[in-house]
């Protein structure tokens, strides 16, 4: 499986944590991008004992891929997608819906745990 994908938070924490469903996914990857999810994993790294050692792995990460920053399109996208959710009473976490956002302005497929991005027609979404 080849392309070019955005991380979720709960991929990259289980990339951190060697899931070898993730790693072997990311080796065939074209492009990887962890969007803006760093805040959330670095939250996630000092809830645990090893958050030293879980946040020289993050670091690690970030330093060989680029972050994809929210600029207006990706605002103007993120009160677009709101929109819709509220309209179809379906909504789902703020961060979320920017991770969401991001992905879609920038044509990549959003690999990620939470089954409540499909509530997100136009995503592209996968799950590793």
């Amino acid at each position: 499986m080849s392309g070019k994908y955005m991380l979720d938070t709960n991929i990259v924490i289980a990339l951190i944590a060697e899931d070898p469903s993730v790693q072997k996914h990311i080796a065939k990857a074209e492009e990887v991008y962890p969007g803006h999810c760093y805040w959330r994993t670095f939250f996630w790294c000092f809830q645990v004992r090893t958050a030293k050692e879980n946040s020289a792995h993050i670091e690690k990460f970030t330093a060989s891929n680029t972050v994809l920053a929210c600029d207006i399109g990706t605002s103007w996208e993120y009160g677009r997608i709101k929109n819709i959710l509220q309209k179809k009473g379906c909504p789902i976490p703020e961060n979320d819906i920017w991770t969401a956002d991001l992905a879609m302005e920038h044509g990549l497929t959003l690999i990620s745990r939470d089954e409540h991005f499909k509530n997100i027609d136009e995503l592209k979404r996968a799950t590793w």
